[in-house]
Order: structure tokens, then C-alpha cells, then sequence
């Protein structure tokens, strides 16, 4: 029962993002072995952005000086909740609710399995796609490769920033995004102090 509550609502959670693209496809399907020891009462817990004690910085410093637009679903909680932490993290951000989500996706160039439930576009022209730690951001725009235009974290993993449920974690890879369309692994993050 509490494996059929987790993989329902991790699946609210992604229609409340917008139809799911294949890649929120395979994460669910991907949920089904790999969180279903999430509690239903831990999935209905509100999401909790990260905090000052959690960053080797002060929050408001990671992303200080960085302006972009967010574009995302009018509905989706998880997108807001990654506003709201980047926010913290020194991000200005503004937020837009297009009336398809995909068609930001083609017009900034994020491939079909680098997709995720928001896509945050910087002043500069850079794509930042899905629930990525101001940490990556930080470091890709400090030094930005020659070739790239982004950073990706694919679907919705499980306590990346945005999707924190109590104290559940799954890990996953940050993806540098290239300008011919190939991507490439960025950052593997494999516990949640790796994102600070």
C-alpha cells in the first residue's frame, strides 16, 4: 500500500507539472523501483527549500548578481519551490506560465531526455533545465565551457532542490548541455550534501 501511495503521488506530482515529457515518463517508471520506500506521509509534507546551515556558502551569495525568467506550468508546486530556493540562493528571478511549456523547451534547445517540469533562462542567454542546486549553477556561470549553453537535471529526482521529501534521496547526474545537441555528465551527485 505505501509503495502504490508513493508511485500516485509522485505521479500527481508530475501532472501537476504539465503532461509529462518522456523523461518525467521514465522517472516514474524509474519510481516504481527506486522510491517506494517514500511514505505516503512524507510525499504529502510540503516541500522545504534549502537552508543556509545545509550551503558551505550563505545562501544569498551562490547566485547574487544573476537575473533570468523561469518559465513553468501555472500549477506546478515543485517549479515554485525551486523558485523559491534559488531565490534564497541570490537568484532575481521572474517567472512566466506558457501556454506550452515545449515549445520553450525547442526555442532554447534542451533535448527530449534533458527535460524537465521548468526551464530557467539567465539575462546572458544561458538554460538552466529542471531542479539543478544553485551550487552547479554557480560553477557553470562562473566559468562557462566554450560549447555549452546549460546545465540539466533531467525529470524530478527526489530530493534535488525543489523535491525534498523528508529525508529521502535518490541520486542523480547534473548534465552540461552542448551547443551541437549532445550533452554530457556535468556533476554526478550521489548524496544531498553534494548539492551544497
Amino acid at each position: 500500500m505505501i509503495k502504490g501511495a508513493a508511485i500516485l503521488a509522485l505521479a500527481a506530482t508530475l501532472s501537476a507539472c504539465g503532461s509529462p515529457n518522456q523523461s518525467q515518463t521514465a522517472a516514474l517508471d524509474s519510481a516504481t523501483d527506486s522510491t517506494a520506500q517514500v511514505s505516503q506521509s512524507s510525499v504529502t509534507q510540503a516541500n522545504a527549500p534549502l537552508n543556509q546551515t545545509q550551503t558551505n556558502q550563505p545562501a544569498s551569495t551562490l547566485l547574487q548578481g544573476v537575473s533570468a525568467t523561469v518559465y513553468k506550468d501555472a500549477n506546478c508546486g515543485c517549479c515554485t519551490e525551486w523558485i523559491s530556493y534559488a531565490d534564497k540562493a541570490g537568484l532575481q528571478s521572474t517567472y512566466q506560465h506558457p501556454q506550452t511549456l515545449s515549445a520553450v523547451k525547442d526555442r532554447y534547445e534542451v533535448p527530449e531526455q534533458m527535460r524537465s517540469c521548468h526551464t530557467t533562462v539567465t539575462s546572458d542567454g544561458f538554460v538552466f533545465e529542471g531542479h539543478i542546486p544553485a551550487k552547479f549553477m554557480a560553477q557553470f556561470l562562473e566559468n562557462p565551457p566554450n560549447d555549452a549553453i546549460g546545465l540539466a537535471v533531467p525529470s524530478m529526482p527526489v530530493g534535488s532542490p525543489g523535491m525534498e521529501y523528508d529525508d529521502k534521496f535518490i541520486p542523480y547526474n547534473v548534465f552540461q548541455l552542448n551547443k551541437d545537441g549532445s550533452y554530457d555528465v556535468y556533476a554526478s551527485v550521489d548524496t544531498t550534501q553534494q548539492q551544497s
